[in-house]
């Protein structure tokens, strides 16, 4: 082989590691976005159950300063 046909080849071989490696990244993020969309879900589930808790539990007294101030 001659020396371009050797850097034909080193070029195809890094393009397909890096085609690769690019599949995986993708494959990764979108396995993240799921776990991102679960959590993001989980949170907005919870912070509707305290609000309710909140709501359920309020105290009847109203909110006042004290006599001293």
């Amino acid at each position: 082989m001659s020396d371009a046909d050797d850097r034909l080849v080193a070029l195809e071989m890094r393009t397909a590691e890096q085609d690769k490696t690019v599949e995986e990244l993708s494959a990764q993020i979108a396995e993240q976005w799921t776990v991102i969309e679960r959590l993001r879900k989980q949170v907005e589930a919870l912070t509707e159950r305290l609000l309710e808790f909140e709501h359920q539990n309020a105290s009847e007294v109203p909110v006042a300063k004290p006599p001293h101030w």
